[in-house]
């Protein structure tokens, strides 16, 4: 466990507390409050904790909350994700994982992807499913929206689809099945509870026996690749440069290809900017 700060601990319940009405928790005014906010009281019945219990937390002298009085002072108080974050480290606890990946792409980052329109680019959740692409993403590795959602998932596609693993070297293949496999077991422990990445994981043991062979191997060193040799159907092989920008609020990966200026991959790129999807009979 962590530090229990029970000072900030007891001033952000206080805060917390202040800043909610009787009516915003479903409870009536009564009579006249002589202080902004929930009583103390109110908050302890919302909580299912003796008031004697919540009072003392408040006074920064209460024992250290367990994750469930946490849980509980956090639906009392109304707390959001964030503030639910920081009650836990202040009580020296590590936050509990949300129960899946997010799957919202911030606005922002969907605006950033459309501006890129000669960089291949696109944002994979925690565990590999493709959210959101840009048009040169498409023309480079895939129309995924040609691809059903169940399978828009890279790893799911690299393991179970052998022209998609063709597009890459000897060695890159090699290296992101190992990369990959790891990066899946640590996303399986951080999300423990998320049945989409444990039915993802189910899938590829079933569909793959590449797969299923590395996860019983358990490797759990994992590191992201920064250059790719991937072959495409129209231009040849094309020498990029991986850069994967990590999003830790959305546990999100945004990712980019690019080439350097003046080199034959470069002006492939540029080629792919002009063609778009048209003309690719073997997908990415």
């Amino acid at each position: 466990m962590g530090h229990l700060d029970r000072s900030e601990l007891a001033a952000f319940l206080r805060r917390s507390r202040a800043r909610l009405q009787p009516a915003d928790v479903g409870l009536a005014a009564g009579n006249r409050r002589r202080t902004p906010g929930l009583r103390r009281q109110e908050v302890a019945q919302l909580a299912g904790m003796s008031v004697d219990y919540y009072i003392r937390l408040e006074q920064g002298r209460g024992p250290r909350p367990s994750r469930q009085m946490l849980a509980a002072l956090g639906r009392a108080l109304r707390l959001s994700d964030n503030a639910m974050s920081h009650l836990h480290h202040l009580a020296g606890e590590v936050p509990a994982p949300p129960p899946e990946p997010a799957r919202t792409v911030r606005p922002g980052v969907l605006h950033l992807l459309d501006r890129l329109d000669d960089t291949p680019a696109l944002v994979c959740d925690a565990a590999y499913d493709v959210l959101a692409w840009n048009a040169m993403a498409a023309a480079l590795l895939v129309d995924f929206s040609a691809i059903p959602a169940d399978d828009r998932n890279v790893v799911w596609r690299f393991f179970t689809d052998p022209a998609a693993r063709d597009r890459h070297d000897g060695d890159g293949a090699e290296r992101f099945a190992r990369e990959s496999v790891a990066d899946l077991r640590a996303v399986a422990a951080r999300y423990p509870r998320a049945a989409r990445v444990r039915r993802l994981i189910a899938r590829l043991r079933a569909a793959s026996p590449d797969f299923r062979a590395r996860w019983d191997a358990g490797d759990v060193e994992t590191g992201r690749s920064t250059h790719k040799r991937l072959h495409h159907p129209l231009v040849g092989w094309l020498d990029l440069d991986c850069e994967g920008l990590h999003d830790p609020v959305q546990d999100q990966w945004i990712v980019f290809y690019t080439a350097a200026p003046g080199t034959r991959s470069y002006d492939a790129l540029r080629l792919l900017k002009v063609v778009g999807t048209q003309n690719l009979s073997t997908p990415g």
